[in-house]
């Protein structure tokens, strides 16, 4: 399918790995002038040089910020030229037991998973509305509508993105801008791949199993009943940063396996 957003310049905060890093490939493929994103610099000479392996053409460039630090966000966007497509990636997460989370844990969570995508769209948003033209997508998490008990300061940043996502949905009312939210279920990432390795070496178990265990015990409600891979997402997420989209605004579109029981 063509999708229409060939020469688009598109910035994906951490894109290094995991379904960042699988949404820059999509883009490139689809001929997306890409700029990804790391902690370091050596993570982003490394991405790109993968990226590059894959489309020898591809017009991929990086910045280097850690988004858990304001300084490095402000540095950032002093770099970056007009953006046509955002997509608001970067994220932490661990599993953590509620009354062992400390307040500085939950302002870092914030700092990362919220205000990065608060201080990006702040900057970008303005250039989309006077060109009438423009893509932001928030990628959330199914753990945004379905609170992980593992993990409840994660859940609530997740949270709190569709609350942002959908406010500046609202002030692209009557433009060619829209934005929108993304929210993957459990996704084959590396971070997730050492989760499973760490909890199999607790257990005892093969990462096959407790794959198996995790779905049973903590997704229960899930369809897929596996990990979704990085790939799955990124193709739903580019799709939703073209024009083909363009009758989808404010919304919270779920990739996530059909563990969100609900209709609405």
């Amino acid at each position: 399918m063509e999708l229409k957003i060939k020469n688009k310049t598109a910035f994906v905060s951490g894109s290094t790995g995991g379904i960042g890093f699988a949404i820059a490939l999509k883009l490139l493929e689809e001929g997306v002038r890409v700029i990804i994103n790391g902690r370091s610099e050596k993570s982003v000479t490394l991405a790109m040089g993968r990226l590059k392996k894959k489309f020898s053409e591809a017009d991929v460039t990086g910045i280097a910020a850690d988004f858990s630090v304001a300084a490095d966000v402000e540095n950032l966007i002093k770099e970056l030229p007009d953006i046509d497509i955002l997509i608001n990636n970067v994220g932490i997460f661990e599993p953590k037991n509620f009354t062992e989370i400390p307040d500085s844990e939950w302002f870092r969570f914030f700092e990362v998973n919220v205000m990065s995508g608060v201080r990006l769209s702040r900057h970008i948003l303005p250039g989309m509305l006077s060109r009438d033209n423009g893509r932001i997508i928030f990628i959330s998490s199914e753990s945004a509508v379905f609170i992980p008990e593992e993990m409840i300061h994660y859940g609530v940043t997740k949270t709190a993105m569709l609350a942002v996502s959908r406010g500046l949905a609202q002030l692209t009312k009557g433009s060619g801008v829209t934005v929108n939210a993304i929210l993957p279920g459990p996704t084959k990432s590396a971070g997730v791949e050492v989760f499973l390795q760490e909890m199999a070496s607790a257990a005892n178990i093969t990462a096959t199993e407790a794959e198996k265990s995790f779905f049973s015990n903590n997704r229960p409600t899930s369809l897929l009943q596996r990990f979704a891979s990085t790939e799955e997402v990124a193709n739903t997420v580019v799709y939703f940063a073209s024009p083909l989209a363009s009758a989808t605004n404010g919304a919270a579109i779920r990739v996530e396996g059909g563990i969100v029981k609900s209709i609405l």
